[in-house]
């Protein structure tokens, strides 16, 4: 898979940075409200469900 964000390491950090001093549940509940939004914001069903099956894949190490 490879990324279309041409700026995937400040985007990394911002995502670790929200996650920091959360409790494991907290940042259960950050990742779903996140991947709903970011949903909303694509708002292309065809896309959501390239991300989903990317997401799904297992790499060899698994």
């Amino acid at each position: 898979m490879s990324l279309s964000q041409p700026d995937a390491d400040t985007f990394y950090e911002l995502l670790l940075d929200a996650h920091q001093g959360l409790t494991r549940e907290e940042s259960e509940l950050f990742n779903a409200r996140l991947v709903l939004l970011l949903a909303d914001r694509v708002g292309d069903i065809a896309a959501l469900k390239a991300c989903v099956e990317a997401a799904s894949v297992k790499s060899a190490g698994e």
